[in-house]
């Protein structure tokens, strides 16, 4: 058998969609297309424009296609997203943001069914953010449309589907805050057959599972083999997490960034984790509990910094030190550790120095996460943060460890998502940037924050 060498990579994360061609024995991505991923306002609720980014995918695979050998394709998506089809395979709904607030208008109705945290590790959330409770609301607001669902299809899985036609299941989307999985017996929740929704889903196959080719019209359209393999999928947290499972042992944390900050411990200490702070269970690509907790980090650095001219020098570091200029939890409410309290500055900063300290919040925002999930041993960071030294700096002060950030073209969740392939000559290797000993005032100023955050 040939060995793998290209695959294609649909990465669909809350903000951005992108198709990524990853090069197995590099680790690396030799190719990228990007487009924004906005939903719709039309129709009964908030959607995802399924078509938009069907015709994007399509049109990336071909001009991959047209340059290289592509070996095999790969999906990696955000959670708390689902499709309903019906008999014939066509959305029986359209495909609900998680942000529609729809769901919180059933919300007492949903938590006398919902089963408890101890049982599934996943918070109860707001808006749709618990798939469990999205699918309630679509159940009790559109009996006709829900009456009419043969499939219900995690988000990875349903792109996954309209390339081969091969409905499945996956544990990493069904164990990402939806109360629809029980993560230590790996089997679905209690909810799930209490609404009768078993029969919906279709059979569970590993991440890594191959459900077949291209079907053979869209290999035609695009111009790949019709033997091209196409993968179950995976969650694009747990994307993040995989190469890092593969090469490193636990100790071990990865906070994976973008719309959301999401920080996963591997082999940390024990903790009973809180529900009222956005700590949760996350079942990884081996089907193994994994203690977690986030926020919507990059949704409040791109509010936070929309004005700012983003130029600092240490001059501009030093002050913010010494002057104490701190932002306090939360720019986003709802979710994350302090999912009730209300954003409040310390100091006015400058525009410039906004940049600076949001960087600096949000690591703190992260040690925190951290914090709360037992997180022990050297921190790895993927994803646009990684890049952001000032973010790195203070998460290392906060926490007092190895912070290894993974900057680059390439990112954990199109490599990881890669992997699934198998036939990596190479696994990721994350290596230190430095081990420059920080001032005591970023420890002063991280000790300051979490004292007036409340953080404890």
């Amino acid at each position: 058998m040939t060995e793998l060498r290209c695959v294609a990579v649909i990465d669909i994360g809350k903000t951005n969609a992108k198709v990524a061609l990853v090069d197995l024995a590099t680790l690396s991505e030799i190719a990228v297309r990007k487009i924004a991923n906005r939903p719709l306002t039309d129709g009964p609720y908030r959607h995802h424009d399924v078509e938009a980014i069907w015709g994007f995918i399509l049109e990336s695979l071909a001009a991959f296609g047209g340059e290289r050998q592509v070996d095999a394709i790969s999906v990696t998506t955000h959670g708390a997203t689902a499709a309903l089809l019906d008999a014939e395979g066509k959305l029986a709904l359209p495909v609900l943001d998680y942000e529609d607030g729809g769901p919180d208008s059933l919300r007492a109705q949903y938590e006398a069914v919902r089963p408890s945290f101890d049982k599934t590790g996943s918070p109860p959330l707001p808006q749709g953010l618990n798939l469990g409770a999205q699918l309630y609301w679509q159940s009790q607001a559109f009996p006709d449309a829900f009456a009419r669902t043969a499939t219900i299809l995690t988000y990875p899985q349903y792109w996954a589907c309209r390339l081969t036609g091969v409905a499945a299941s996956e544990v990493t989307s069904l164990g990402c805050h939806t109360d629809l999985w029980d993560p230590r017996a790996g089997n679905f929740s209690s909810l799930v057959d209490r609404m009768g929704w078993r029969k919906l889903f279709p059979p569970l196959l590993p991440a890594s599972a191959s459900l077949g080719s291209l079907r053979p019209d869209i290999a035609a359209r695009v111009g790949l083999d019709a033997a091209t393999t196409v993968l179950c999928g995976i969650h694009d947290s747990n994307a993040s997490l995989l190469p890092h499972l593969l090469a490193r042992r636990a100790p071990f944390a990865v906070v994976s960034t973008g719309t959301w900050v999401v920080s996963m411990a591997i082999g940390g200490h024990k903790v009973t984790l809180d529900p009222t702070r956005d700590t949760l269970i996350n079942v990884n690509a081996l089907g193994d509990p994994v203690c977690s907790a986030r926020f919507m980090g990059g949704r409040e650095f791109a509010l936070l910094t929309a004005n700012a001219d983003g130029k600092w020098d240490d001059a501009l570091v030093a002050a913010v030190l010494a002057q104490g200029i701190m932002l306090l939890p939360s720019v986003q409410q709802g979710s994350g550790p302090f999912p009730t309290a209300v954003a409040r500055w310390v100091g006015e900063p400058s525009q410039s120095e906004r940049t600076v300290v949001a960087a600096f919040y949000l690591a703190l925002m992260t040690a925190t996460c951290l914090d709360l999930i037992g997180a022990e041993g050297p921190i790895v960071v993927e994803g646009p943060f990684a890049a952001n030294q000032h973010y790195c700096d203070m998460l290392k002060a906060a926490t007092d460890r190895q912070v290894l950030p993974q900057a680059g073209q390439a990112t954990g969740t199109s490599i990881g998502a890669a992997l699934l392939a198998g036939g990596a000559s190479a696994v990721l290797q994350v290596e230190s940037a430095g081990g420059v000993e920080l001032p005591p005032e970023w420890r002063s100023y991280a000790d300051a924050w979490r004292a007036s955050a409340g953080a404890g």
